[in-house]
């Protein structure tokens, strides 16, 4: 460390240790939740969700379906023309 970042400690007050953290007293455990309570508060979750229609889930897994060929082929091309190459330079 040099001396000019040690005066910038200094001056930040960086270089004496810290007060220790205090930390929070753990919060009192709430009593279990029964099926049926965790079956309507998920109902009630799953109601917020902004669904998307079946004409969006099927554009988007025709651009996944296309985006992955096009990356498997480049990856496959790529690996064949490196493996082409090292058996040309080698053999």
């Amino acid at each position: 460390m040099n001396r000019q970042t040690k005066r910038m400690m200094q001056r930040q007050g960086a270089d004496r240790p810290r007060a220790p953290e205090r930390r929070p007293a753990p919060a009192q455990a709430r009593e279990r939740t029964s099926p049926k309570e965790f079956v309507a508060e998920v109902r009630g979750e799953m109601r917020k969700v902004a669904w998307p229609t079946r004409h969006e889930v099927v554009n988007s897994s025709i651009i996944v379906l296309i985006a992955v060929t096009v990356m498997t082929t480049l990856i496959f091309g790529f690996d064949y023309l490196s493996a082409k190459f090292v058996l040309f330079l080698f053999d």
